[in-house]
């Protein structure tokens, strides 16, 4: 099993997940997360203010599928989320352990 994390523009959230609902995935979570990487930043108004945060709001973007789907969830990810500007964010692919449904105690595969 695979845990497919990716960090998005928030604007892309919809397009992820119609991207990920046409592949089969039934689930995913989703996290508001702040960070920065190349992007360095962002200059906002308030009350009239110009100030800037060096943190920038993402979507944070987490699926646990099959080692054999895990592929297309990073090319359907990146295709939905993709404006081609800096800043569109990362995919990170890790390696699940164990998986286990708290309601039934299904384990591995059977639990996603």
């Amino acid at each position: 099993m695979k845990l497919v994390m990716a960090i998005i523009k928030p604007f892309k959230l919809d397009d992820v997940r119609e991207a990920l609902s046409s592949l089969g995935i039934a689930g995913m979570t989703v996290s508001e997360v702040k960070g920065f990487g190349r992007q360095k930043g962002q200059t906002e108004i308030y009350r009239g203010a110009e100030y800037s945060t060096n943190m920038v709001p993402k979507i944070k973007v987490e699926v646990v599928c099959d080692d054999d789907l895990a592929p297309r969830v990073v090319e359907g990810i990146q295709a939905a989320a993709n404006s081609g500007a800096i800043g569109d964010g990362k995919i990170f692919v890790l390696e699940v352990g164990q998986a286990v449904r708290i309601r039934t105690g299904e384990t591995g595969e059977t639990a996603l």
